[in-house]
């Protein structure tokens, strides 16, 4: 039994993840992000791809006032082993999959998985942390790894943040391609629940 997988989103109201410059920071207000942190406190793992590491040097750990629980293990998709021993996500606490031989960065373990078009495979990914007992885990970034996930039919749920701005066409998109040939192909989910944070609104889905 693999992992529960919810993929969590911070758009703007086109699906934007970035300008066309990478500028991400922050799309969605202060009470989106504090929901976030939430959310990272209700998984067991966080995951994202290299070039989310590389882009924003994220933490990926629970910061909320007072909070006294333990922190997620943090998982990065790293095919290349492009992730720097000073990231801040090769602190500890964290694992690397990669497609490379594996090789020390900073204190993070670095394990190689099968290749699926030369990234790590989402299935032997989740076999690898069903292995050490994950049971949830927290996509945050980026669109390949989210698209990833998608094609591999193991996004459950998903936790968007859409803020009230336009990033246009030339924006990152929050999804990569699909490749899609018709709509009947089309991954579907069925709306849970649709509120506002702060500014922003938060969309809740399940896979249909």
């Amino acid at each position: 039994m693999r992992p529960r997988v919810i993929l969590k989103l911070a758009t703007s109201l086109d699906g934007r993840i970035a300008t066309a410059t990478g500028e991400s920071q922050w799309i969605t207000g202060p009470e989106a992000r504090q929901q976030g942190h939430r959310l990272r406190a209700t998984h067991d793992a966080i995951l994202v791809g290299v070039q989310t590491v590389l882009a924003d040097d994220p933490e990926l750990t629970v910061r909320l006032p007072d909070y006294a629980g333990t922190h997620p293990l943090r998982v990065v998709l790293d095919s290349r082993l492009r992730t720097p021993a000073t990231a801040k996500v090769a602190s500890g606490n964290a694992l690397i999959f990669t497609t490379a031989q594996p090789r020390a960065i900073g204190q993070a373990e670095v394990v190689a998985v099968a290749a699926d078009d030369g990234r790590p495979a989402i299935s032997a990914v989740l076999d690898a942390l069903v292995a050490r007992n994950i049971s949830s885990i927290l996509i945050e970034g980026g669109g390949r790894v989210a698209a990833s996930f998608i094609q591999a039919g193991a996004v459950d749920a998903i936790e968007w943040f859409r803020a009230p701005i336009l990033l246009g066409g030339e924006g990152r998109p929050c999804i990569a391609s699909l490749a899609l040939a018709k709509l009947a192909d089309a991954p579907k989910f069925r709306r849970l629940g649709v509120e506002p944070v702060g500014d922003d609104l938060w969309e809740r889905y399940a896979r249909a």
